[in-house]
């Protein structure tokens, strides 16, 4: 990302706080700094907890920080918030349409909420109906909507106003594949317009969609960059093993028992070993797996996920 291209979106020390000294306090959101250019996409990653929805309503103005600062279109938050409001477009996680309302009237509703004028508010609904592929059910009630097509018109609510800056919170989430691929293909749209788009998701795989990536948890930044920078950090660090499903859990008992084995974690029914070098274990696991009775199918370096970096920077931290 050009550092000539405009700053939309920005936090510096940003603190939440629940609860108090006597009942006990949690730090949702524990010193964020962030940043997202113009055009470009960038991505919230961390389990449930890890303080990304708290973190959204914060820079929506839907929540008073308890410190450090927030700018959005140049606007201060909390100080300016109505201004900054007409910026931006926010889809919550749980984003309420209102079903007696068509597609149609949903998306003008939005529009009034904004005080757009009436053509303006008609020509931009008729234009996000064709780019959220919804003109042939314009019609339709949005409660029959499916889960994928509501998505679809949540966001398009969101961009009725065509604001700089989107926050999706779990855009994605209870969404099929299929209709989960078409909406990122609609935000990549987006970042061609020069819209700065922050994404929130728990999904290790989306991540590999977004410009920067910061993982979060437990309110605190663990890592961010690039995916191609994250992924870099585990290069040549992670083993492959498949065994016969029957000797499965044997196969990951002897392999946590390696000197030179960090970690191993399920990815479907193969395990990732996470490795201080290969060589070892590509040596002496064969010969210990088929004296424990394991039937080893392969042994073999792979590509590191995000998820394999995500659970490197949990156990770094744990230790």
């Amino acid at each position: 990302m050009s550092t000539r291209e405009p700053i939309l979106l920005e936090t510096q020390g940003l603190v939440k706080i629940f609860g108090d000294r006597n009942r006990g306090e949690i730090r949702a959101v524990d010193g964020l700094d962030l940043t997202v250019h113009a055009g470009e996409m960038v991505g919230l990653v961390g389990p449930d907890g890890a303080g990304k929805t708290t973190t959204m309503r914060l820079l929506c103005g839907g929540l008073q920080p308890t410190s450090g600062k927030i700018q959005v279109a140049g606007y201060e938050i909390p100080r300016q918030v109505e201004h900054a409001r007409e910026h931006i477009g926010y889809l919550a996680q749980r984003f309420s349409l209102y079903g007696d309302l068509t597609i149609t009237e949903n998306l003008e509703f939005f529009g009034e909420v904004f005080d757009m004028p009436e053509k303006e508010m008609k020509a931009r609904a008729k234009e996000l109906l064709r780019f959220a592929g919804l003109e042939k059910f314009a019609n339709r009630p949005a409660a029959a909507l499916s889960g994928g097509m509501q998505k679809k018109l949540g966001l398009a609510t969101a961009l009725i106003h065509s604001p700089e800056v989107l926050l999706l919170d779990e855009p994605t989430g209870a969404v099929d594949p299929v209709a989960r691929q078409e909406f990122w293909y609609l935000l990549i749209g987006l970042l061609r317009g020069g819209s700065a788009v922050l994404v929130s998701t728990p999904y290790m795989d989306e991540a590999m969609r977004f410009n920067r990536v910061v993982f979060m948890e437990k309110g605190k930044v663990l890592l961010e960059g690039t995916p191609h920078e994250l992924l870099h950090r585990l290069d040549d660090r992670i083993l492959e093993l498949a065994a016969e499903p029957q000797t499965q859990h044997e196969a990951r008992r002897i392999a946590e028992f390696d000197p030179d084995v960090e970690d191993v974690q399920a990815f479907g029914d193969r395990l990732h070993l996470r490795v201080r070098s290969l060589a070892g274990p590509l040596a002496r696991l064969p010969v210990v797996l088929a004296s424990g009775g394991v039937a080893l199918i392969h042994l073999k370096p792979v590509s590191p996920t995000l998820e394999d970096v995500f659970m490197e920077l949990l156990d770094a931290k744990q230790k």
